[in-house]
């Protein structure tokens, strides 16, 4: 049965990266740099420049420097504003040309004056500048793991944005986006869609793996009048490694968890008018019930392939309305032959165990069905191959 529809370069290896965000609780930072245009015994401000109006409070302080420096900034009233280097592995979210770059922990406050300070070797430098004013549109952005959350190993790390980005901006929204993995794990961004990117690892995510994300995009450029609303964080963890294997062969579902077997459970898949799709899915929504509507993908209710039904323990895979349910009407033909309306039918008993074990971003992996999911019904990152999906990175790998 389906439910109803629901209306920083491109390889990362992600060990250094969150260390713009960390926590530190130190106003300045002491680094070197080996730049070719830092002369002995001086420093110098490349961006933004002194005197500067209409800065983006999403800057990073540029600069070059001979021996160890110092980074201070402050605001108009002398307040010290946190920060760090701009991680190496952010892919060019340094402006600087020298590769060297600090950047304010959080988002700089609009229409205020800052003076960002350098020194190296007894040379000081300094420059004033000022922020751009609040913009009238400011586009939302959001994030589908939540802080604290628990996920499985193949949940991708997902922005979603308020409008569309358009191609020629995406290179520098990705330059600001800073992901994390401990233990650090090769990945990549996407972008799914003009209002959406993705970050996947290259395999699952280990088990454990602690992931952390900040989006610096307050006040970034989205195009044309719109900017980013805000900066946002997301640190989450990564759970046990729990895959659902669905065959169409055998129709029967394995559930392994840490590569041990916890179940063999008959199911019923997709009759021949509605066939399951094959692919390479994760758990995207979790109910304990819902409503199945058919009208809600074009089938009215009264017609003979009509439905109105509550459903319990749905777990979505597709947004066209494929679930793994609990379908008591069906267990007769679970293990046997194929009577739904694309769902992976399950006894009631089964579902709410599977329920009560799986997590958003598990991997359900269909085969041997009549048809194959479309990419983009649903996180179905996991369906390309690495050296395809690289390729949705906006900037160079």
């Amino acid at each position: 049965m389906r439910g109803r529809r629901w209306t920083l370069i491109g390889v990362v290896v992600s060990t250094l990266v969150l260390a713009a965000c960390g926590d530190s609780g130190n106003s300045t930072w002491k680094g070197g740099s080996s730049g070719p245009s830092a002369a002995a015994g001086k420093v110098h401000i490349s961006s933004p420049a002194d005197g500067a109006n209409d800065v983006s409070t999403a800057t990073a302080i540029a600069y070059s420097a001979s021996g160890t420096a110092t980074v201070t900034l402050k605001d108009s009233t002398g307040a010290t504003v946190e920060g760090a280097p701009a991680p190496a592995s952010s892919a060019g979210a340094s402006p600087s040309a020298d590769g060297v770059s600090w950047l304010p922990a959080k988002q700089l406050k609009y229409g205020t004056e800052y003076t960002a300070t350098v020194t190296a070797d007894g040379a000081t430098t300094s420059v004033k500048f000022t922020t751009m004013a609040k913009p009238a549109n400011l586009a939302r952005i959001s994030s589908q793991i939540g802080d604290g959350m628990v996920v499985g190993v193949g949940m991708p790390m997902i922005l979603s944005f308020g409008v569309e980005i358009p191609k020629d901006k995406r290179a520098e929204v990705q330059k600001r986006l800073f992901m994390s993995s401990n233990p650090p794990q090769e990945g990549a961004w996407n972008w799914f869609s003009a209002k959406e990117v993705h970050y996947r690892p290259k395999e699952y995510w280990q088990a454990g793996t602690k992931l952390s994300l900040r989006a610096a995009l307050g006040g970034v450029s989205f195009g044309g009048k719109w900017y980013g609303e805000k900066d946002i964080t997301v640190d989450a963890v990564v759970g046990k490694r729990l895959i659902m294997e669905v065959d169409n062969a055998t129709k029967k579902m394995t559930v392994t968890e840490d590569g041990v077997l916890l179940k063999t459970m008959p199911v019923s898949l997709g009759k021949p008018s509605s066939p399951s799709d094959s692919g390479n899915f994760i758990v995207m929504v979790k109910n304990e019930m819902e409503w199945f509507d058919s009208s809600t993908y074009g089938v009215p209710v009264d017609s003979p392939d009509g439905y109105r039904t509550k459903v319990q323990f749905p777990q979505r895979i597709t947004w066209s309305g494929q679930y793994i349910h609990a379908a008591p009407w069906s267990v007769q033909d679970q293990g046997k032959r194929n009577v739904s309306h694309g769902c992976v039918n399950i006894s009631l008993e089964l579902a709410q165990w599977l329920y009560g074990v799986t997590h958003i971003g598990d991997p359900v992996i269909v085969k041997n069905t009549e048809s194959r999911v479309k990419y983009g019904d649903g996180w179905t990152d996991w369906e390309l191959p690495w050296d395809q999906y690289v390729k949705g990175s906006a900037l160079p790998v």
